[in-house]
């Protein structure tokens, strides 16, 4: 067998990144395991074309509840989806961590105030910064103030000096930047590690099964990969996101018969959850000057579980020419393509233990997300009138808009598989991060969030790996 590290993390995204940055920093002997590998530094992620047309996604098929087949959006590279998000790094309000039981919202096993001290260590890790709205956004503000959507601040995970570099500054929502203008986990956590020696970090790398010590397959002794590797920790620690990791665990507990020990084991995958998401693309008059666009929330009392804000790169003129039908004429294209600013809205989901995640069986059958938003109505019924009322006041700003919803394939903000609770009837992780019954098995990822909020997760599942890691190192 080999020498054991002290943890073993799978998954480099917002959480395994995170993790794995305060654990070496704090001497620990530390293995990464990373599905995938690292993204090509040659300015081609910058690439409309090869960006809008999926080339860098993942290419796994899975099934829906109908049993059709589907591929979802998600990306398996070193440093995750924050690679790719948009930069938008936002805290949960402090009513966000409490239930709404009429609506599907969980609460956190904590409050706000227990939580606050890592979101304000996960912003001072990554790095944090307001940009002033720029002239275009600061006109458009003024009518949808007058229709009752009010900016404010937009905390961004951009480096100021992306203002200096004009492509990276209107391509890096949705696309990621290779020079680490953006604060993704790749540049802010994992490279300022590549010298220590405690850091151990395996690219292509796929878990394919967790491994039992001994005969107690409470305690896990390491991985297996697809294609025979095994490592071996102390401590394990499953960041794979919330599509993959509860895939990992009900294999285990089926595999090693756990299901009937461990309560919480009936809860892995359920409770799915992703935002409700419409981009509305709103055409004007005027050329679009302003580069960064991202730079405000819009919030309205009407709607308190969502939220509006602009789309930074994914808006800019070369991704609109491309999105456009190909036979409206040149200029037309050009025409719009100047003159196009967009939105990206979004509305909490709710949990629902009928929406899950099912893992692939050992018949080689593919994985299901059995997903329906209107399991929970109230909050789908928020969304669409949200929509409709930022539609009109877009056009009151003078801008003709157009709405895309958001389908099955989206996985952007994904949460709620291996959920966070006191109670292991009722939830698969502990307030600290342990799966409940298990003796060395803590998630670190998205997949343990009740609630998602009404904003983007990402500083959220950040703040949670800190939380997680504090827990662990002050055990010894």
């Amino acid at each position: 067998m080999q020498e054991a590290y002290d943890f073993l993390i799978i998954g480099s995204g917002a959480g395994g990144s995170a993790a794995a940055y305060a654990m070496v920093a704090q001497g620990r002997r530390v293995l990464l395991l990373e599905k995938g590998s690292e993204l090509p530094d040659d300015g081609s992620t910058l690439d409309p074309i090869l960006v809008a047309g999926g080339h860098f996604n993942s290419k796994e098929i899975w099934n829906n509840a109908r049993g059709d087949a589907f591929m979802p959006e998600e990306h398996f590279n070193l440093g995750g989806k924050t690679r790719w998000y948009g930069a938008a790094l936002l805290r949960n309000a402090p009513h966000e961590f409490e239930a709404d039981t009429e609506l599907g919202l969980r609460a956190w096993p904590f409050d706000y105030s227990a939580f606050e001290p890592y979101y304000r260590a996960a912003e001072a890790l990554v790095g944090v910064h307001h940009f002033e709205p720029e002239d275009d956004l600061q006109r458009i503000a003024v009518d949808l103030d007058r229709a009752g959507w009010h900016m404010q601040p937009l905390q961004l995970g951009l480096s100021p000096e992306i203002l200096n570099h004009t492509l990276e500054a209107t391509h890096y929502d949705g696309y990621a930047v290779p020079n680490g203008l953006k604060s993704d986990a790749k540049y802010r956590l994992l490279d300022p590690l590549t010298a220590r020696p405690n850091l151990e970090l395996v690219l292509n790398a796929t878990v394919r099964e967790l491994l039992p010590s001994g005969d107690d397959p409470l305690q896990i002794a390491g991985v297996r990969c697809t294609d025979g590797r095994e490592f071996f920790a102390q401590t394990v620690l499953v960041a794979a996101g919330a599509m993959h990791s509860p895939r990992l665990l009900q294999h285990y507990f089926l595999t090693h018969e756990l299901s009937s020990r461990l309560p919480a084991a009936a809860n892995v995958g359920r409770n799915f959850k992703r935002h409700i998401l419409t981009a509305v693309i709103g055409f004007g008059w005027r050329i679009k000057r302003d580069r960064i666009c991202k730079t405000a929330l819009f919030l309205h009392q009407d709607f308190p579980h969502s939220s509006s804000q602009p789309l930074g790169g994914w808006a800019d003129r070369e991704t609109i020419r491309f999105l456009l039908p190909g036979w409206l004429p040149r200029g037309l294209v050009e025409f719009f393509a100047l003159r196009a600013y967009g939105f990206f809205l979004q509305t909490e989901d709710g949990s629902h233990v009928d929406n899950r995640v099912i893992g692939e069986s050992s018949d080689g059958s593919r994985p299901t997300l059995d997903y329906h938003p209107e399991r929970n109505p109230q909050l789908p019924r928020e969304h669409r009138g949200m929509v409709r009322h930022f539609m009109a006041a877009m056009l009151r700003a003078g801008l003709l808009p157009f709405k895309q919803t958001i389908g099955l394939s989206g996985m952007a903000h994904c949460g709620g598989t291996l959920v966070m609770g006191r109670d292991p009837a009722d939830s698969v992780v502990d307030a600290d991060g342990r799966v409940h019954g298990m003796k060395n098995l803590y998630v670190v990822d998205g997949s343990v969030l009740p609630r998602l909020g009404r904003m983007n997760p990402a500083l959220s599942i950040y703040a949670w790996a800190l939380k997680v890691t504090q827990g662990l190192l002050a055990a010894g």
